[in-house]
Parts: C-alpha cells; structure tokens; sequence
C-alpha cells in the first residue's frame, strides 16, 4: 500500500471522528447537524472501505510511522490484509447505523441527547478503526481507551434512564480492568523486546514462562472485552439498555476489534503448546452453549440478543483455538480452515446481530416496550421487519442459505480433521478437540430453539397485553434501508462463499506467513461450488413455497371456526403461550447453570389477595458473584472511611508518618 493510501485512511477516519463536531454548534432539535454527521460517515467510511477492499484483492501492505510528542515509541498505522480485513466492517456498520439514528434517535425527538449521540458515535468509529491500523501497543492502548470512553457516553445516552447509567457504568469498570491486563500485557513484550512495535517476537527474546503469561494476559484482558465466558459479566447490560443502533455498533463491532487484537496478538507469539489451542477450543465451547442458553432464559428482546452475542464469539474462539493447534502441531489444514472460519464469522456476525439489534428498536419504538412476554402478533402491523429479522435468526443459527452456515461449515471441517476423518492420509494429531464438535452442533440446536421462541414470541399469536396497535406508524426509509442491506449482504455472503475465500487466505498469511507459500488454501479445501448450488437449490425452494402461498393458498375462502377452548369459552390475549412458558423445559434441562429465580403464587384463604408467578435469571456471575463479593468488601474495608475527615491538617500529618516510616526503612535497608 502506497503512502498516498495511508494518508486516504487517515482522512477516512478524521472524517468518522469530525462527522458529529457540526451538530454540537447547532439548535438542540435542528436536523442538520444529524444529517451532516450522516454524510460525513458515509463519505468516510464509503473512502474507507475503498482502501480496505483494494488492499484486500491485491495484497498490499503499507506502514504510516510519524513522530509525535510522547517519549513511547511513534504514532505507527499499520495496514495489512489482517488489519483491512477487520476494518470492512469498522467502516461499514458505523455509516449504517447513522443512517438508522436519523430516523430511530432524531433531534426533535431527542433534543437532550442527539446531539452528543452522534458525536460521540463518530468518536467510537474512528477510535476502533485506529485500534485496527495501530502498529504500536502504546497508540493501541490510546486508542482503546477513547473506544471505551466513547462507547460508556454512547450507552449511557438518556441520561434519565437508570438502567441505562448503570450498565454503561458496569461496562466502564469492566473496560478499564481489562485494560489493566493489556498494559501488563505491552509493559512486558517491551521489557522483553525492546519496542513498543507489534512485530513477531523471536523465541529467544523470551525468558521461560513468559510467553504463557503473555498469553494469559491477552487472553483476560481482552476476553473481557469480547465477552468469553465467564469474563463476560460487564457487558450484557450496554448492548441491552442502549439505543439500539449503538447497540449494534457494541455486540456487532466492538467485540469483533476484541477479536481482531487477540488474533494479532497470538500471531506474534512464538509457536503455542498445545494446552493454549486447547484452553481456547474449551473456553469457546462454554462460552458458545452457556452464552446461547442465558438468551434462551432472557424475558427480554434486547438482552436475549446481547447474550447471543457470547455465543458467537464462542465459534470465533473454537476456530482461533483450532489454529493454534494447527501450528503447535504444524497442520496449514488446520490453521486454514480455523482461522478462516473464525475470521469469515467475525464478517457474518458483524452484520446480522446489528440487523437484529436494528430489528428490535423498530419493536422498541412501535410498541414502548422490548419485553417478550408482552408481545406477539406484530407481523401484522410490521411485515417487513418480521421478514428482515427472521433473515436475521435464520443466519445466527448457521441455518443454509445463509452466511452463519457458511462460517461454521469451514469449523466443522477443520474439526474433523483432527481427528484424521478428512485429509492427511486420515492420520490425526489431536483428536480431543474433535469433542468441540458436539459442542458446537448443540450450540447450533439451542440457537434454533431461542430464536424460533423469539421470532414466534415477537411476531406470531396476537400479543400478551393491550398494546397501541392501532398507532403503529411504518418505520421510516432511514430505518429500513441499512436494515435490508445487512439483509442482502447476509443471503450473498451464504450463497457465495467461495467470493471471500481468497480473501480470508490473504488475512491468514500475515497470521501465519508460512501457509502462504507451503500451506494450502482455503479454495483447495472448501467445497465452496457445493455450498452455493446447495444454497441455490434451498433458496429456491424456499421462493417457490411463498409463491404457491401467495397465490393459491390465500386466494381460498378461509372459514372461521371456535377451537377446542379446554372449557373456555373466552379465550384472552393472557391465555397465549410467553416466551418463558415456550422455553420453560430448556430452561429446566440448564438450571444447573442458570440458577433462576421464582416467585409463585402465594394462595391462602377463601378470599384470597390477588398474587402472580415470576420467574427471572440473573447473571450467575455478576449477579450472585461479583456484586455480592464487591458489597461484602466494601462493607470489610467501611472502617478506612475514619481515615477521609477533609481536614487539611489530618491529611498533613499522613504524609509526614509516611515520610517517616519511609526512613526508616531506607535506615534498615542499608
């Protein structure tokens, strides 16, 4: 990559971080602020992506190294196949969800917040887009922090919602303990190598052990950032609480640069034992069903897809953990197929959670409310997003034709190989990770039990309490368009596949340079013809179906008749069936690990008071662990308040006892 496209980058991304500077200087409810703001993203992110595509086909590679006014190293941007790779969606889902805000979060509306809405959404988009290009840990940490900063004023838009504060506020705490880790992390690859540079360190530079820790490190710290399970517990509450298109921006994106600097770091590392590849293939797993198994037990739209989330990052991790055994034990087939898979995942869940998400907030503002148990029926009054959401669900369950079952297929592949059922003259090295198989396919399962309970919940049946049904209004073009680009880019991706291949290879080369030359590509072992005329084949039959429905199936005269009404001879909209009652047995099967919580019906007398059944899970680890463990040392530790008077005097002579004690340990030292 040339310097002139470097220099492109770096004015595709101050277009990204300026877009919202306009609105601020403008009337609390004036509209052009927010349009400008749109514009200026789109111009970027459209400059951008150009880049990021045009280094992607031809494999180009160029390095940005400037001084600047910190004694750490230099302001480094970096670009390879890796770094464009992830930078695809960076640029892409930030200028749809600008286009989305302007009619879901628009200024007359939301005079008290649009504004810094929208700038601090361009902060967000430039800062992950400089984490990306960042060639050194100390513009990395910089970076990452004005990420975290800037996604905290994001979730916390509305300012009166208190939910809202308080997971934006967990979400800050968790972000700044992770990135305790990442500056333990950086602190000891300089102290080891000598440079803040991210350049692969040579065995030799590293004392025994190290390399573990370092490991360890990246895998804590930015763990808490993409939310692999258990690490996960500061993060549901942003993306459920928060406007839905920076929703989108959080469990679509955000996680994804998590997942882009662990991939970068381990491809640094020198060649892994093999326990590392198996740590992350068994995290992945947990993270991948437990993650899937808490959505299922949400009474919430917003937070069952947060929860979601976890899920896929869990297929991530199993395909990072797959290539790191692949070149512990030297398999290209290996690190091919789980890198790709990981890496094309990363891609696919980028777009079809932000449709969701973008999904949601049309239910949000149509009806008031995100919680299950009180919808159903919305088909009627929202045909097109109940189509773009069941697209949605059908792709986040790995379902054909679709572009999540295109990403795991090339898992499962790699899987098998392990195990010595495909490939090598059937000789297999590490056939235990073949046991992330059934893992995986139950993850599958539980994925299609929670959102076929989720899409009958929101949009079958007729809905669980009186809503104003009668005052939908359509949702705007602003809202539905990027909504059916995602769409549309979710049916190409699983109908083509065999498009992104090379570019996967391209990205897996700077990982790991020796499956450029020696290795084989992804080409060479993915049936990709056969997973486009499979594709093909269902999606047409698919079309077909809705075909003879149109036009026989609802030309026939449709009789109205009572059903069997089990002695009720008034059935009510409190007689249909919840999502909690549809999940109820699954819940049960994981109550192990969900610990729920019930409230039931308390019955006493002839003339009874009125009572209700509730049941609700928390989050294991936050809720029953790491909130209660917080209050019990707060309450530990309440007598150091005595030491806090706010007397000048008090605080004087603590500084002399400590210069004091100070001596005399010096006195003793020597």
């Amino acid at each position: 990559m040339t310097d002139l496209t470097m220099v492109l980058l770096v004015v595709s991304i101050s277009l990204l971080a300026s877009s919202g500077v306009l609105g601020l200087f403008l009337g609390r409810r004036s509209a052009t602020g927010q349009r400008w703001a749109a514009l200026l993203m789109l111009a970027g992110a459209g400059l951008g992506l150009w880049i990021a595509f045009r280094h992607l086909l031809r494999g180009d590679s160029g390095t940005l190294d400037l001084p600047w006014f910190l004694p750490w190293g230099s302001f480094r941007l970096k670009a390879d196949a890796l770094a464009s790779f992830f930078l695809v969606p960076v640029f892409l889902i930030p200028a749809l969800g600008s286009i989305y805000g302007l009619g879901y979060w628009n200024s007359s509306e939301r005079p008290g917040s649009a504004r810094a809405l929208q700038f601090y959404y361009g902060i967000l988009a430039a800062s992950m887009a400089i984490v990306v290009l960042a060639g050194s840990s100390v513009l990395f940490l910089i970076a990452w922090e004005v990420m975290a900063l800037s996604a905290y004023f994001l979730a916390t838009a509305d300012a009166t919602d208190p939910p809202a504060c308080k997971a934006g506020w967990m979400y800050l705490i968790g972000a700044h303990i992770g990135a305790v880790f990442l500056i333990a992390l950086f602190s000891l690859m300089y102290r080891s190598t000598g440079s803040f540079a991210f350049e692969a360190i040579a065995p030799a530079a590293l004392l025994p052990g190290v390399a573990t820790i370092l490991f360890v490190l990246a895998l804590i710290g930015l763990g808490l950032k993409i939310g692999l399970m258990p690490l996960h517990l500061f993060l549901p509450g942003a993306p459920a609480t928060g406007p839905s298109h920076v929703s989108s921006l959080l469990s679509g994106v955000v996680y994804k640069v998590g997942i882009y600097a662990l991939i970068r770091v381990t491809g640094i590392l020198p060649v892994p034992p093999a326990w590392w590849g198996g740590l992350l293939l068994f995290a992945g797993a947990t993270s991948a069903i437990l993650g899937v198994t808490f959505a299922l037990a949400q009474n919430d739209l917003k937070r069952t897809l947060a929860y979601s989330s976890f899920e896929n990052i869990g297929i991530i991790s199993m395909g990072l953990g797959l290539a790191l055994l692949g070149r512990t034990f030297a398999h290209a087939d290996w690190i091919v197929l789980g890198l790709g898979g990981a890496l094309f995942h990363s891609w696919n869940h980028a777009l079809l959670k932000p449709l969701l998400f973008l999904a949601a907030g049309i239910v949000e503002r149509a009806v008031g409310t995100t919680e299950t148990n009180k919808l159903g029926g919305l088909a009627k009054s929202l045909p097109m997003t109940a189509t773009l959401f069941i697209i949605g669900s059908a792709a986040i369950c790995g379902l054909p034709p679709l572009n999540g079952f295109a990403s795991e297929f090339l898992i499962y592949l790699g899987l098998f190989r392990t195990a010595g059922l495909t490939g090598n003259g059937g000789a297999g090295t590490w056939p235990l990770a073949t046991m992330a198989v059934p893992c995986l396919a139950l993850a599958g399962t539980l994925a299609v039990a929670c959102f076929v309970n989720l899409s009958g919940s929101l949009f079958l049946g007729q809905s669980r309490q009186l809503l104003p049904t009668k005052s939908f209004q359509a949702p705007s073009a602003s809202m539905t368009a990027p909504m059916i680009a995602m769409a549309a880019l979710c049916v190409v991706l699983g109908l083509a596949p065999g498009a992104v291949l090379p570019l996967l290879d391209r990205a897996i080369a700077v990982w790991n340079p020796t499956t450029s030359s020696l290795g084989p590509s992804l080409s060479s072992l993915v049936p990709a013809a056969w997973i486009s005329a499979a594709g093909a084949a269902i999606a047409g039959l698919i079309a077909l179906t809705t075909v003879l429905y149109l036009r026989i199936v609802r030309r026939r005269t449709v009789g109205i008749a009572g059903t069997w009404d089990c002695g009720y001879a008034r059935p009510s909209a409190r007689m249909e069936y919840t999502a909690s009652s549809f999940g109820h047995s699954l819940r049960e099967l994981f109550r192990w690990a969900l610990w729920p919580r019930v409230h039931r019906p308390q019955i006493a007398g002839p003339f009874a008071k009125p009572s209700h059944f509730k049941s609700y899970v928390q989050d294991p680890v936050l809720d029953r662990v790491t909130l209660p463990g917080a209050q019990l040392l707060g309450r530990a530790f309440a007598w150091l308040r005595l030491l806090q008077q706010g007397h000048l005097q008090v605080y004087v002579l603590y500084f002399f006892a400590i210069v004091v004690l100070l001596l005399i340990w010096g006195r003793s030292m020597r």
